[in-house]
């Protein structure tokens, strides 16, 4: 009697020694604080609530760290480093778990895209204000792809070193000028009006939420890196709560000096005028507060802050693409690993790839930087990352609630917070789509499509999901295992509580 064999490949995976410190400051690094501060900022101060915008600040942090809680308790059950999209798997199954790698895509191919169209306007505008030559954007977004390019076809390690260079000089000098600040405040003195609840809630205390969350994008992506952790275990969990605690306690903080520094009554119009491009409240808050040199040190480090951005969703990306390769969700090359580099190597050029021709279509259209490129990519990844952590927090209810053992005695870590995440998520999207408008800074028709990309992408990949699903149900026992849930194999192997249908 014969016996016909079938050998799985098992894929290739990412290494890597990344502590707590280095995934923080890759995560960090994707929020772009600095850019935050300069943009996000006077957007919640000039539109929202006034004054009591560092209150938005905190309600977005403590609304993500609600969703960090189900998501850390769920990261020992999840095997792969796919992120939102493992995660949704094994908590609502692969057509579910599809949708969401397409959101993710989009979204972060989105913001990417959109912070190169920023960077290059930005380049361009220094070089000026400094007397240099006028130079088309698409130039200096093309010369700042090809340096993120070299970075991110080489170990993680090395990206990690440039952000973490980026990332302390961005925060430091924000927080010298929050100190300046506070020795020397504005008229009102060092006030703390802004934690008033007559304060914070007068206003449109809901668009300053939408845009503290905004400034949140690419925390979530820890898990992303758990293959080239130490001990990832540990140091996912560990890093996710660092992640969120310090951007949300910067931006509540700064936002708070600033008022201190012009005062509660006058906040919201000097805002406004930021807005309006007549003055540029961080900018001249810093000339105020730290002198010319000091203001000539932040303008360098929005750029250094903008770079560091775009590194690390390209680092996410790639390693978004990996994985789903390993999985064959995505052509296998893409599952390439470097002999040297130990790094998503042909991932990282197809990405690379991808960029440049996001750009290149944006410069032939000459679509303008700001509002055109970067706002509305902006807001297509806005609401991706609310689809995102919605549906994932989603995921751990449901993985939860039919796993007695896995959440043994846990009942308030792994079901009651994440309910009330999940309520706070619902929130966050009605405000993101109810004041959309305000973030593409588009029209009502341009806002409606951009808003539908990452809906439609959900489809796209829960279609794709099902097709596949038919598709593996025709094959061989072990052709299942490498095509459908090599993933969900390793995971039942090594993880009773993972052996339900899911």
């Amino acid at each position: 009697m014969s016996t016909t064999r079938t050998v799985v490949e098992t894929p290739a995976r990412l290494t890597g020694r990344l502590g707590t410190i280095g995934i923080v400051f890759m995560v960090v690094a994707a929020a772009a604080p600095l850019t935050v501060i300069g943009g996000n900022m006077p957007l919640a101060l000039g539109m929202g609530n006034g004054a009591g915008a560092p209150v938005g600040f905190l309600i977005a942090a403590t609304i993500l760290l609600l969703f960090s809680v189900g998501f850390v308790a769920m990261t020992p059950h999840v095997r792969e480093a796919g992120a939102f999209f493992s995660y949704v798997t094994l908590g609502l199954g692969e057509r579910a778990g599809m949708g969401i790698a397409a959101v993710a895509l989009v979204a972060y191919t989105a913001i990417q895209a959109g912070i190169y169209g920023y960077i290059g306007w930005a380049i361009d505008d220094t070089v000026r204000f400094y007397g240099g030559p006028t130079v088309p954007w698409p130039v200096y977004s093309m010369l700042t792809l090809v340096i993120v390019a070299f970075l991110g076809y080489r170990h993680i390690d090395l990206s990690a070193k440039v952000l973490g260079v980026a990332l302390v000089a961005e925060i430091g000098i924000v927080l010298v000028l929050d100190v300046a600040i506070l020795v020397n405040p504005g008229p009102s003195g060092v006030t703390m009006q802004s934690f008033d609840p007559g304060t914070f809630a007068d206003g449109a205390i809901g668009v300053a939420v939408l845009f503290a969350l905004t400034g949140f994008i690419g925390f979530e992506s820890t898990a992303v890196f758990r293959d080239e952790a130490y001990r990832p275990e540990k140091t996912v969990p560990r890093a996710t709560y660092t992640a969120v605690l310090l951007i949300g306690g910067f931006y509540a903080f700064t936002c708070w000096a600033f008022v201190v520094a012009v005062g509660p009554d006058a906040i919201a119009n000097v805002a406004q005028r930021t807005l309006d491009g007549n003055a540029n409240m961080l900018l001249d808050t810093t000339h105020d507060q730290l002198g010319g040199f000091g203001r000539d040190i932040v303008n360098v480090l929005l750029l250094t802050s903008l770079f560091a951005c775009v590194l690390s969703f390209h680092n996410v990306i790639a390693r978004y693409q990996f994985v789903l390769a390993g999985m064959r969700v995505l052509p296998r090359l893409l599952a390439t690993v470097h002999p040297k580099h130990h790094s998503p190597s042909f991932s990282s050029v197809v990405q690379t790839c991808t960029a440049i021709v996001l750009v290149a279509i944006f410069a032939a259209f000459g679509v303008d930087p700001l509002v055109g490129v970067f706002g509305s990519m902006a807001g297509v990844a806005t609401v991706g990352m609310i689809i995102l952590m919605l549906t994932t927090s989603i995921a751990v209810l449901a993985f939860f609630s039919r796993n007695s053992e896995a959440r043994a005695g846990r009942r308030v870590r792994t079901l009651i917070i994440p309910a009330i995440a999940t309520a706070g998520l619902i929130g966050g999207m009605i405000l993101v789509l109810s004041n959309f408008t305000l973030v593409t800074s588009g029209s009502i028709g341009l806002s409606v499509g951009l808003a539908l990309v990452p809906f439609a992408a959900f489809v796209g990949g829960w279609f794709f999901g099902k097709q596949r699903g038919a598709e593996v149900e025709r094959k061989a026992p072990a052709e299942v295992a490498a095509i459908s849930g090599l993933e969900r194999g390793r995971m039942k192997d090594r993880d009773p509580l993972t052996h339900e249908e899911m």
